[in-house]
């Protein structure tokens, strides 16, 4: 099966990419990014160690990885409504912390709200360009802090 759009002509923007960099450890680079998205408007609706998971499993000597599923409900609601539930698919929105070497964490997050129009699970209208831009304002918020 062929992609229908080619990943290389898109640019970070068009996936509402955002990373960080954190000097400290691990579990305290999680924490903090915790609070920061909580502080911004977001819950975390979930998170869990994929690391943990696949080291356990299937011994894949994975460094610390982790994944907080953020969601503001008040955007989350909007964007059920307006992409006729199937935003669903996507939630939560995930910030994903991993280890790049002991006392330096990277920070990641793409916009599942732009993925989602990319793909045409949600319309390219004016509905969903103010959930993009709502959910863009609060993780620009969040990103800031870090």
């Amino acid at each position: 099966m062929a992609i229908p759009i080619d990943p290389t002509q898109l640019d970070p923007d068009d996936v509402g990419t955002k990373e960080a960099t954190l000097e400290m450890d691990h579990e305290a680079a999680v924490e903090h990014v915790r609070e920061v998205f909580t502080d911004a408007g977001f819950g975390v609706a979930t998170e869990f160690s994929p690391s943990e998971m696949l080291n356990e499993k299937v011994d894949a000597g994975r460094d610390p990885y982790y994944v907080l599923g953020a969601c503001n409900p008040e955007v989350a609601d909007r964007a059920l409504d307006a992409t006729d539930k199937r935003m669903g698919a996507l939630f939560p929105c995930n910030v994903v912390v991993w280890e790049e070497e002991p006392g330096r964490q990277r920070v990641y997050h793409v916009s599942i709200m732009r993925v989602a129009r990319l793909v045409g699970m949600a319309p390219d209208d004016g509905t969903m360009a103010d959930i993009v831009a709502d959910t863009g304002e609060l993780v620009d918020e969040a990103f800031a802090n870090l």
